[in-house]
C-alpha cells in the first residue's frame, strides 16, 4: 500500500510539472486581439473634434479610447502616436499596429488601429467610427503613411 501511495505520488507530481507551465494559456489571447476587438466593438460611434469618449471620438482620442481599455497608455495626437512606437512595414501589419495617414497634405493627420485583413478600425470625420480597406484605391491607400507597433501590444494577456 505504501508502495503503490508512493508511486500514485510521483506520477502526480510529475503530470503537475508538465502541465503547470501551460496552466492558463486556454483561456489567454494577445493583447492585440482584445484591442481589435473594442476597437470594432465601437463602430458606429459618431466623430467629435476632440473627442475622447463614446459621446465621439476623433481619430487620436479613439485610438487613445481603445488602447485605454487594455490597459496601454499612449499620445493624445496622431503626431504623438506617431512619433511612438517601432515602425512596422505595410507587409508586416499585425492587428493591433496602428496606421497612419496624411490627409491634410501636412504629414501625419489621421490614425486608424490595423484589425486585420487589409482593414483598419477608425474614426471618420464624415461617418465616425468605422472599418475600411487600407488599401482603398480612392481614398485611403494613397495618404497612407506608415505604421508602429506599441509596446505592450503584441503581449499574452489573459482575459
Amino acid at each position: 500500500m505504501k508502495l503503490l501511495k508512493k508511486t500514485f505520488s510521483v506520477l502526480a507530481m510529475s503530470i503537475l510539472l508538465l502541465v503547470a507551465p501551460f496552466a492558463g494559456q486556454a483561456d489567454a489571447s494577445t493583447k492585440s486581439t482584445n484591442i481589435t476587438k473594442t476597437a470594432t466593438s465601437l463602430t458606429g460611434i459618431k466623430y467629435r473634434y476632440g473627442g475622447t469618449t463614446k459621446a465621439g471620438f476623433d481619430c487620436s482620442g479613439y485610438v487613445g479610447y481603445v488602447f485605454n481599455q487594455n490597459g496601454l497608455k499612449v499620445a493624445r495626437t496622431s503626431s504623438g502616436l506617431y512619433a511612438s512606437g517601432k515602425p512596422v512595414k505595410k507587409s508586416n501589419l499585425t492587428s493591433g499596429d496602428l496606421v497612419f495617414f496624411n490627409t491634410s497634405g501636412k504629414g501625419v493627420s489621421h490614425v486608424g488601429i490595423y484589425v486585420g485583413n487589409g482593414k483598419f478600425a477608425h474614426a471618420s470625420t464624415s461617418k465616425g467610427v468605422r472599418v475600411d480597406k487600407l488599401n482603398d484605391p480612392y481614398y485611403w491607400g494613397k495618404r497612407y503613411v506608415g505604421a508602429k507597433r506599441i509596446a505592450g501590444v503584441h503581449q499574452v494577456a489573459a482575459k
